[in-house]
């Protein structure tokens, strides 16, 4: 009997849970969705950063992830779990776990502050004069087949909104969003809002950047009239 409650309970659960996320997909009208993709994908938080800063930056292969933690705390675990939640939410979107360093192309570097400025000079930039901005920090680079590999640099001991914050924003910017946007409300692009978890919101414009219809290179006017229809097909993925 007690089984059998237990099933029952979580299939409400799950039914609950899905209803949520279908009430909270339609919360959203069609202009904000829209709005927020072209501030995210056509826009630069650093733009002296990029060759290309207003075109269209997604993986076109496997995302294979190395975690280097050289925190005090290990996060890896954590780091993971998110990698894993990610690879099930965004459809077209496919991710692993590196063997080595050398094996893969999206790197994660949890650390301390007192070592935030040293790994990225030493790391991300391999520039012992670089400038060293933001909390935490992702660098993408890319081409015209797609983003070639990206690193970012997560900081493990300000707390855990910080951390959690800096994991979920770094590594979503890293697959191709690089700009944060004061008026993104419902988003982690956002240094202003208190978000530290992927938001329905995000999922939905994540899904609209791996959608196949959207390609490495592409122009806001390129992929104007094609947009809402894949917001709207974005919308229906997350539900």
């Amino acid at each position: 009997m007690r089984s059998a409650c237990r099933f029952i309970a979580a299939i409400l659960a799950s039914v609950t849970l899905t209803v949520s996320t279908q009430a909270a997909s339609d919360s959203f009208s069609t202009e904000e969705i829209l709005t927020g993709f072209n501030k995210t994908v056509f826009g630069l938080e650093y733009r002296a950063w990029t060759w290309q800063p207003y075109l269209v930056k997604k993986f076109t292969v496997p995302v294979r992830f190395y975690v280097h933690n050289f925190a005090s705390r290990d996060r890896s675990a954590t780091v993971r779990r998110f990698i894993g939640e990610i690879d099930r939410k965004i459809d077209g979107l496919t991710t692993a776990f590196a063997a080595s360093p050398n094996h893969a192309n999206f790197q994660i570097y949890v650390v301390d502050r007192n070592q935030y400025e040293a790994v990225v000079k030493r790391d991300i930039y391999k520039d012992q004069r670089a400038e060293v901005p933001g909390r935490c920090l992702v660098r993408v680079v890319s081409g015209r087949r797609g983003i070639k590999r990206s690193a970012a640099v997560i900081v493990s001991d300000e707390g855990e909104f910080l951390f959690r914050r800096c994991l979920v924003e770094e590594v979503l910017q890293g697959l191709g969003p690089m700009n944060d946007d004061e008026a993104l409300v419902h988003s982690v692009f956002n240094d202003s809002s208190r978000h530290s978890r992927f938001t329905v919101y995000d999922q939905i414009l994540m899904n609209m950047l791996y959608d196949p219809r959207v390609a490495p290179g592409m122009s806001a006017k390129q992929i104007e009239t094609l947009l809402p229809l894949i917001a709207r097909d974005a919308r229906r993925r997350v539900q």
